[in-house]
């Protein structure tokens, strides 16, 4: 793969706009819950043996 260039006069860099507060807000919400979700999944999953046939 090689390198691709920018053609003259375009630029493709982005400049992304600020989270308004509620954005934000919402964003911590739904992290939390999800890091929740993921913890409890974590659990589940050690306490779960698996039986192996030899």
């Amino acid at each position: 793969m090689g390198l691709i260039r920018e053609p003259k006069n375009v630029d493709f860099t982005v400049q992304s706009k600020p989270w308004t507060d509620e954005e934000l807000c919402d964003f911590r919400k739904l992290m939390t819950e999800l890091k929740a979700k993921n913890a409890s999944r974590k659990i589940r999953a050690t306490r779960t043996v698996k039986k192996v046939n030899a």
